[in-house]
């Protein structure tokens, strides 16, 4: 999978060469290629956003940087194009895994009050919110998509990892325990030690639904 990432601050997406996604992409497996946009700005000062038409708070960002960067990473409009904004529609596991089918992502980072509109309307396929709030700009949600995105990449995390896990089947995981078996008098649960598979799924299916029943009842129900 490629996902090509337009923005006006590159410098952001350090963290992306680290952990889990930073082995992904040196192994190959994941391409993320930062592009900014200000590179594709015609004016003499690389000037890349401007006073809003009909007075208001604030800038917006200018069209012609942005579509010549669309353009340049996607010539022939193969990629899915997506803009990060808080208009968008709510991003899921179900809306990551249907994406993480796609060869070739494009995310454009909008930033400063947001985007000229007849980008959206030429260049744009779909727009995602990562939750119903306000950022300073598209980078942080560009970041999380790429992350969640990362774990569907095949070889980048054990299948096992994708089974069983929080909104997989629409409920919440259960807990986790690891060593040691007693921590500040606390034990694990006798179950998890007695090896008897059975009855650790069982255990585990109980404790989803209690946990989903508690923290995310709105889950319940959903197909």
């Amino acid at each position: 999978m490629k996902i090509t990432v337009l923005t006006l601050f590159p410098e952001m997406f350090a963290p992306l060469q680290g952990s889990i996604i930073g082995r992904a992409q040196a192994s190959g497996k994941l391409e993320i290629q930062i592009v900014n946009i200000r590179d594709y700005a015609e004016n003499k000062h690389f000037k890349c956003d401007d006073y809003p038409f009909g007075g208001g708070a604030g800038m917006v960002m200018m069209p012609q940087p942005i579509g010549s960067a669309i353009k340049a990473v996607d010539p022939m409009h193969t990629a899915r194009r997506i803009y990060l904004s808080p208009k968008g529609a709510t991003f899921t596991q179900d809306k990551a895994f249907a994406l993480s089918g796609c060869e070739h992502l494009v995310l454009l980072c909008g930033h400063y009050e947001g985007v000229d509109q007849r980008v959206l309307d030429l260049y744009i396929d779909e727009e995602i919110s990562i939750g119903d709030y306000v950022l300073t700009g598209g980078e942080l949600p560009a970041m999380v998509v790429c992350d969640c995105l990362a774990r569907y990449v095949d070889g980048v995390i054990s299948p096992s990892s994708l089974v069983d896990e929080t909104f997989g089947e629409n409920g919440l995981e259960y807990p986790q325990y690891t060593r040691p078996a007693t921590y500040e008098g606390v034990s694990v649960p006798e179950v998890l030690l007695s090896g008897d598979h059975a009855k650790i799924d069982k255990w585990r299916r109980e404790k989803s639904a209690e946990l989903t029943k508690k923290l995310r009842p709105d889950l319940l129900g959903k197909k």
